[in-house]
């Protein structure tokens, strides 16, 4: 019964995304040239590969609110690293990783040691991520991006394999597929959904509670690090403007894919269809000269009626 809700659940999401792309056409044809598309599956794959760390973070019953700003600081690292501090690429690279992974640490230490809520160091590191960003640039640039990145390093972000499959995608198919094996294939993925169906009953049956949400913090920053080394690379510069609202792009799409906010259940592969319907809407709100400032509001009233449809499910099917 559950494998045919959540069937009928994605399959409804992905008829969503198509009247999405028939409507954006419709209204202008340019919607599927060969450039935008690119653009749109770009954007998908970075909100899809943030959306895998905060789908782990969401099972648990947990929340991250700092994707978006991790996103600007990993890019102005990594720029820095590059450009100023003249780092070999994969070693600034995995430098940045190295940083998201503690910053994930840092927030499941909070989480599980201290008994901080999610919810609030998460919305710390939103802010004082993003103010490093600004603080590093204004100290190397006077406040400008992080420019004259080589192209080496751009390439991650702007070319195509066999001239049609962006990079960025092909990473996240990489990590959807690790994280769907752990998920659905593991001892681990049953540990997820137990913690975030009740935490306390799963301690008690002996599941590492405090590791694996440790785990899936540090899994939700690091992922969110990748994000932000691709964005600064496609960009070809180091910003710390970039990524606003990128968290509620992301938490939005995986709610839309159906992962209940309450934790405990939900798909990875909803997950990535939510990031490609975020992503067609954001793109197809251009192409209708929608003002941005009514981008967040769309975003926003998304977000309201999924948990909303959420929270009607559960009392009708008593979840």
């Amino acid at each position: 019964m559950k494998k045919r809700k959540w069937f009928f659940q994605e399959a409804t999401l992905l008829a969503a995304v198509i009247l999405l792309v028939v409507v954006s056409a419709w209204r202008d044809p340019k919607f599927l040239n060969a450039y935008n598309l690119q653009v749109i599956a770009r954007e998908a794959a970075l909100f899809g590969i943030m959306g895998i760390g905060e789908t782990l973070v969401i099972l648990t019953a947990g929340i991250d609110l700092s994707p978006g700003s991790l996103v600007a600081l990993s890019g102005v690292v990594v720029a820095y690293l590059i450009v100023f501090a003249k780092f070999p690429i994969p070693l600034a690279v995995i430098t940045v990783i190295l940083m998201g992974m503690l910053i994930g640490f840092w927030h499941g230490l909070f989480v599980t040691k201290l008994r901080v809520p999610p919810f609030i160091i998460t919305l710390g590191t939103l802010s004082a991520a993003r103010g490093l960003a600004t603080v590093i640039c204004t100290t190397v640039t006077g406040g400008q991006p992080i420019v004259n990145l080589p192209e080496e390093f751009a390439a991650l972000g702007q070319k195509s394999l066999w001239g049609w499959l962006p990079i960025p995608v092909l990473i996240l198919i990489i990590f959807a597929t690790i994280a769907g094996i752990l998920l659905y294939r593991m001892r681990f993925g049953r540990y997820v959904f137990a913690v975030g169906g009740n935490l306390e009953a799963a301690r008690l049956a002996g599941v590492p509670v405090n590791f694996v949400r440790s785990v899936c913090y540090m899994t939700s920053a690091s992922l969110a690090a990748i994000a932000g080394i691709l964005t600064a690379a496609y960009v070809n510069s180091g910003d710390p403007n970039v990524g606003v609202a990128w968290e509620l792009y992301v938490i939005a799409a995986v709610v839309i894919g159906g992962t209940s906010l309450m934790g405990g259940q939900g798909t990875l592969w909803g997950t990535l269809l939510g990031a490609l319907f975020m992503s067609v809407l954001k793109n197809g709100l251009l192409f209708w000269n929608v003002p941005p400032p009514w981008h967040e509001v769309v975003i926003g009233a998304v977000v309201v009626s999924a948990v909303t449809l959420d929270t009607l499910r559960r009392r009708r099917y008593g979840d």
